[in-house]
């Protein structure tokens, strides 16, 4: 996975904004794959989830227990749908990804929710391929997505797209990017360029340096010539909070790319962790994320529901249950399928909207925010439907 944001159980109530999984009313795409089981929309559907327990660290036991809690409540806000969920651990391993994707489907199951990780996800999909069953992985790199194999993660490409977009839509079209010199900033790089091209903007410079602090001093003046020669209004980071971009910032601020011509826009979540929020360099720049006041009401329902804070992503797993949950409601045999799980249409999910591509990537609705006085404003909402603002 690229970078999907670094970082006795109660009554399972409703959440109060009600979103179990509603379908938005659109057409279905043509020419999309059409593989999938045939299902019995009256019994209980078999969904494995495969989670990254076992691997004997921390942080994935603590995922793997997000994941599937999350994947609960989903399962109790379903209405007139029964879902049989079955765990299995995989270790954060493709070989054991691999072996529990074939064991889920030897054991009854109709289509394989997870698992977190790249390697795993094209592991886990390779293996039941021929077997009928969809895979609708946590992680948000593009390369894997296709066939059988479904990213649910938030994409570099939707992302760049969406803040382009904003961008171009307020006198921001010549843009700049600054990219860490690594594959994720490669990437990035790429989406960037996409997103541009797609929403009338332009790439007039870019920038690199090498992933360290000495490669960023090193690198920063030159970048910031560029940046005022090429007549850039708006510069482009691919680096997170955790990585490169605290010191870029400051340092291209220092070094007269100003503030009051250039707009910084990034290409990562800038409020995690939140004390992000008060760095320097970030004042007055934008960033998408998803609807923040949706997922804050999961974050309060799951709090209360298990006593503590669930992981930043574990809010995919409900995504994944909710849009199954929806499918399998209409009644038909072939909820399950490419062609099903690829309505145009799309779900609702607890970040907002979102559907899945005939490629397997996913287009996701995104606020835009704005870092203001060491807090998060978000200056153009989420969108609630695909076609409407933001789209």
């Amino acid at each position: 996975m690229l970078s999907v944001l670094h970082l006795a159980r109660k009554s399972l109530g409703r959440f109060v904004f009600g979103v179990f999984a509603l379908i938005l009313a659109a057409c279905t795409p043509g020419g999309v794959t059409t593989g999938g089981p045939s299902i019995d929309t009256s019994a209980p559907v078999p969904v494995a989830l495969l989670v990254p327990a076992g691997s004997g660290q921390a942080g994935d036991e603590f995922l793997a227990q997000s994941l599937q809690n999350a994947a609960k409540l989903a399962i109790a806000d379903l209405s007139g749908v029964k879902i049989d969920l079955r765990v299995y651990n995989t270790g954060g391993q493709p070989g054991q990804a691999q072996a529990m994707a074939a064991r889920a489907v030897d054991e009854g199951a109709l289509i394989i929710l997870g698992p977190v990780f790249a390697q795993e996800a094209n592991a886990a999909g390779a293996a039941v391929s021929s077997r009928g069953v969809n895979v609708l992985s946590f992680s948000n790199n593009p390369d894997i997505a296709g066939g059988n194999v479904f990213v649910l993660g938030q994409t570099f490409e939707t992302t760049a797209t969406r803040l382009a977009s904003y961008a171009a839509s307020n006198g921001k079209r010549k843009l700049m990017v600054v990219h860490d010199r690594n594959t994720a900033g490669e990437l990035g790089l790429a989406a960037i360029r996409s997103g541009a091209a797609s929403a009338g903007a332009s790439v007039v410079a870019v920038g690199n340096y090498e992933f360290s602090q000495n490669g960023v001093v090193a690198a920063v003046p030159g970048i910031a010539a560029s940046a005022k020669s090429s007549g850039a209004d708006a510069v482009f980071f691919t680096a997170d909070t955790a990585g490169a971009l605290p010191l870029v910032t400051q340092l291209l601020r220092e070094n007269g790319v100003g503030a009051d011509t250039t707009r910084f826009i990034g290409l990562t979540r800038w409020d995690v962790p939140t004390a992000s929020l008060g760095l320097p360099g970030l004042q007055g720049g934008w960033f998408a994320m998803p609807d923040p006041g949706l997922y804050q009401q999961y974050q309060a329902r799951y709090t209360a529901t298990f006593g503590s804070a669930p992981h930043p992503i574990s809010g995919l797993a409900y995504d994944g249950i909710a849009a199954i949950g929806a499918l399998v409601k209409q009644g038909k045999a072939n909820a399950l399928t490419g062609a099903a799980l690829t309505q145009g249409s799309g779900f609702v999910g607890v970040s907002g909207i979102f559907r899945l591509r005939s490629d397997g990537t996913n287009d996701r609705g995104l606020a835009v925010a704005e870092v203001r006085g060491g807090q998060m404003v978000v200056i153009d909402a989420a969108p609630r439907s695909f076609g409407g603002a933001g789209f």
